[in-house]
């Protein structure tokens, strides 16, 4: 338990997490780039997420011994895991049923107007895929489908550190 719980105050951690997130954005560029596959809005959204996740390993790289450092870490962590999670879920019920008549997807990114990331770093945040296209499959499983995997286990791993964190912290 107190291993977990010291695990938080060294680099190593914080910087695994940091090069997982930026593998992934990585990734992303290639899919777009390379394999010419067109993000759509929730992959925009999903890039997003993971790049709160990546500045999240970077902050608990760099201030990990300081309290203030961590504890935003923690809630760009927490957020970025959490919040790409309810979007993948999102994307996959997107998907399943863009037969409908329901199914809408926005072309242009809702970020707040005082961040216009669309507009500030296109070749990152603009979209310009479907939402309901599946165009991409591993082992039968789609884009989308692959990230709640991925989500789900940055969600789990956040609340296992998180929750052992604060018990210790308690018996202290």
């Amino acid at each position: 338990m107190n291993y977990l719980s010291n695990i938080t105050t060294s680099q190593r951690p914080w910087l695994l997490l940091a090069t997982s997130a930026l593998g992934l954005e990585l990734s992303a560029l290639f899919f777009q780039y390379v394999l010419d596959l067109a993000p759509c809005i929730m992959c925009v959204y999903q890039r997003l997420a993971i790049l709160a996740i990546f500045f999240a390993g970077v902050i608990g790289t760099v201030g990990c011994n300081k309290t203030i450092a961590r504890s935003l870490a923690y809630t760009l962590w927490g957020t970025g895991a959490i919040w790409g999670l309810i979007i993948a879920l999102e994307h996959v019920e997107m998907q399943a049923s863009s037969g409908s008549l329901f199914f809408s997807c926005e072309f242009i990114p809702n970020f707040p107007t005082w961040a216009p990331l669309h507009e500030w770093i296109p070749f990152l945040f603009e979209a310009s895929g479907d939402c309901g296209e599946i165009s991409w499959q591993f082992l039968d499983y789609s884009m989308p489908q692959w990230m709640i995997t991925i989500y789900a286990l940055y969600t789990a791993v956040f609340v296992l550190m998180l929750l052992n964190r604060l018990v210790c912290a308690k018996k202290l």
